[in-house]
Order: structure tokens, then sequence, then C-alpha cells
């Protein structure tokens, strides 16, 4: 046996170099797309009639910022409502008592069933069914007008909406986990309240997290329906504003900016909520950095398990 022949046994088949094989249609493909973005930027960017000037005038303009505000508010109040809402609704819905599971089932039927618009006009038309609320209690009487506001009116149509989304989300998180874990809890001599909450839920939060994220963006967007009411979100701001003015592109591509920018670091956060969910799995995704450094990498190890890589 030759030394080469020797040499070659000892060798770590970990230490060899992998070259990833290049594909040129990849890379035509992407010249097109670059070709055609870079076109339609220069159009957008050379054409008069979009009025950069009036958005860079308007873009931190005091208004805006407060629609911007109170979008934020609104999105953060609605989504916290949907998420402790959608808790409960989702437990009642694996609950063995059948009036538990019909009531959370007739709930989640009939709000994702009505649009998220008729849902808010009707709150905010309460006082039309009911001028005096008492809640059933003897000596309460409040005016309607006066207890439901244009923001209340928001805040009820989208958190009660968002509730029913949430609770087919979480109940599928639940779902998700083998049901070995109650019986585990039930072995341990806990509650089926603490099996929920110690063992069921922590498990689940890997196929919870990912809708979640996505909704609270989708909330974000769908916030801009308060304008209907006069509710002084971003775009109600931005519409008074044009109203005045006339500048309807320019105020729009404002809040569109705005709207951009508050996504991408929801979506950022999320990416991060995730990977931190998937710690010690195969499938924990690569952070941006790590896929550039990937993608340029000419000879490289294979690819260590997920939880190994550096963060």
């Amino acid at each position: 046996m030759t030394t080469s022949q020797i040499t070659a046994q000892h060798v770590n088949a970990e230490d060899l170099p992998v070259v990833p094989r290049r594909h040129l249609g990849r890379w035509a493909a992407a010249a097109v797309i670059v070709a055609v973005a870079a076109v339609f930027l220069q159009s957008v960017i050379t054409n008069p009639r979009f009025g950069w000037t009036t958005v860079g005038q308007y873009l931190g303009q005091i208004s805006i910022l407060n629609g911007l505000l109170n979008t934020l508010l609104l999105t953060v109040s609605c989504m916290a409502i949907g998420i402790v809402l959608g808790i409960i609704l989702a437990i009642m819905r694996q609950s063995a008592n059948p009036i538990l599971r019909g009531a959370a089932f007739a709930y989640t039927s009939f709000f994702r069933g009505t649009p998220v618009l008729v849902q808010i006009l009707f709150w905010f038309n309460l006082a039309a069914l009911y001028p005096v609320i008492s809640f059933g209690i003897p000596g309460v009487s409040l005016d309607a007008n006066a207890l439901i506001t244009p923001f209340a009116a928001a805040i009820l149509g989208l958190g009660l909406n968002e509730a029913a989304y949430m609770a087919e989300i979480v109940r599928a998180g639940i779902i998700a986990v083998d049901g070995g874990q109650n019986e585990a809890g039930a072995a341990l001599g806990m509650t089926k309240f603490q099996t929920m909450y110690r063992v069921i839920l922590p498990q689940a939060m890997r196929v919870i997290i990912p809708p979640t994220g996505n909704e609270f963006i989708g909330l974000l967007k769908t916030s801009s329906l308060v304008s209907v009411i006069a509710v002084p979100d971003l775009l109600y701001s931005s519409q008074i504003i044009y109203s005045r003015n006339f500048q309807t592109i320019p105020l729009l591509i404002v809040a569109s900016i705005w709207y951009l920018l508050a996504t991408t670091i929801l979506s950022t956060g999320q990416f991060y909520i995730e990977r931190h969910f998937a710690r010690g799995t195969k499938n924990m995704p690569m952070t941006p950095l790590q896929q550039v450094r990937h993608f340029f990498r000419t000879h490289a190890k294979p690819l260590a398990p997920a939880n190994d890589r550096k963060k």
C-alpha cells in the first residue's frame, strides 16, 4: 500500500472541503431581477409626480408621528386582547364540557365569518341599539356615546376579531403537542391547568409563534380601517393633510413608508423570536449574515447542526 493510500485512509471526511455547485440559471434570473428593479427604481425617483420633496417635508410632521403612535398603540392593545382571549378560547375548545366548546366555536365562527370593517362600524354605532349600558347591574347606567368612543370602538372591533383568529392558532399549537404530555403531567400530580401552563403551551410555542407574528403584522396594516370612524391613526392623519393641500400621492407615500418601516421591524423581531424557540432543533434558521457568508463561500465544510452554529 502506497503512502498516499495510507494518508487517504486517515483523512476525516468532515475535514474535506465541499465546493457547492454553481447554478448559472439562478445568477441569470438574479441579474434580470436586479435590472428590472433598477429600471423601476430609476423611474420612481425621477418622476416628479411622486412629489418626493413633499414626502420629505411631511415624513416627520408632528400629526403624522402622532398618527403613527396611535397606530402602534392600537395594534399592541388589540393584539394583547387577541392573545389573552384567544388562549382562553383555545382552551375552551379543548374542554370536555360541550357548552364551553360550543360557546368558543360560536364565538370564532361569528367573528371570523363577518368582515372586520362591519364589526368596527357596529361597535361605533352601538349607542343606536343600547343608548344606556347597565351590564345587567341594578343602579348602573352608562351613556353609550360617552363610553364607546371612536378609539374604544376600534379596540373592540379589532381586538375581539383578532381573538377569534388567535384562538385557532393557539388551538393548532396545542394539538401539535404529543398527547402523552398530558399523561406525563398527570403522572407527576399536576392539575390540568398546571399541565397546560407548564408543559403544553411552552412546547406549542414553536407552532404558535410564526402565525402569531404574521397576525401582528397583519393587524398593524388592518388598523388602517379605523380611519372610517375618524380615529386619528397614521392613515387618517395623512388623509386630513392631503384633503387640505391636495397632495394625495405624496401623503399616501408618507403613510406607506412608516407602515413599511414598522412591519420591517416587527418581521425582524419575529425572526429572532422564532430562532429563540427553535433552539435545539435541526431546522433553526440562519441569520442573514450567516446566509450571506454561506452563499459566497467557495470551499465550505458541511453545515453543522443548527444548534451548533455560531450565533
